[in-house]
């Protein structure tokens, strides 16, 4: 019994001690505030680019904040192809149309494979069943040769003891 609670223990132990220094950790260091978007104006895409935040505009060297009620962000704020995000070498044009494209292809690739699963089962299923009729047609072809072996062993030991059945109302005409 000591011995199923020492490991349980053990691991109690080492998760409450974990649980406590990453709260120190975290109570400890505060992280610093970013720094708001309008003050980087002015300054360079990289520098504005290091808050997530933040929208860089090439043509008025702007550093703004992310309008996050639009989806994208509206061309009085700043031209698609002129706005930067994340990265400065590439364009929310150009990242709008490469993500199109790569959703585009994920989709088509699922609904291809979903296609060809069920195509795959389909003739593996008609393989299957013609497999069992076959199956099942030779059982029956052994189990008429069966029957006609019998008969005709049937039909010897009638002969051998002279129980013949030339014809079948033998019986009746013999009364």
């Amino acid at each position: 019994m000591s011995g199923v609670c020492r490991p349980s223990a053990i691991a109690v132990a080492l998760i409450l001690c974990g649980f406590t220094l990453t709260t120190e950790a975290q109570t400890s260091t505060p992280s610093p505030a970013p720094t708001p978007c309008a003050l980087r104006s002015n300054t360079s895409c990289a520098e504005c680019l290091q808050n997530v935040t933040c929208l860089w505009c090439i043509p008025t060297q702007q550093c703004i904040d992310y309008p996050v009620r639009n989806i994208l962000p509206p061309s009085s704020v700043c031209p698609l192809t002129d706005a930067r995000w994340g990265v400065c070498w590439v364009n929310f044009q150009i990242l709008i149309i490469s993500m199109s494209v790569l959703a585009g292809i994920i989709i088509i690739a699922i609904l291809v494979c979903c296609f060809c699963c069920c195509k795959c089962e389909r003739i593996g299923s008609k393989r299957e069943d013609a497999k069992v009729e076959r199956q099942t047609r030779a059982r029956k072809a052994r189990q008429k040769a069966k029957r006609t072996e019998m008969q005709l062993r049937h039909d010897e030991i009638r002969q051998k003891y002279g129980l013949a059945k030339d014809n079948p109302y033998s019986r009746m005409n013999d009364h």
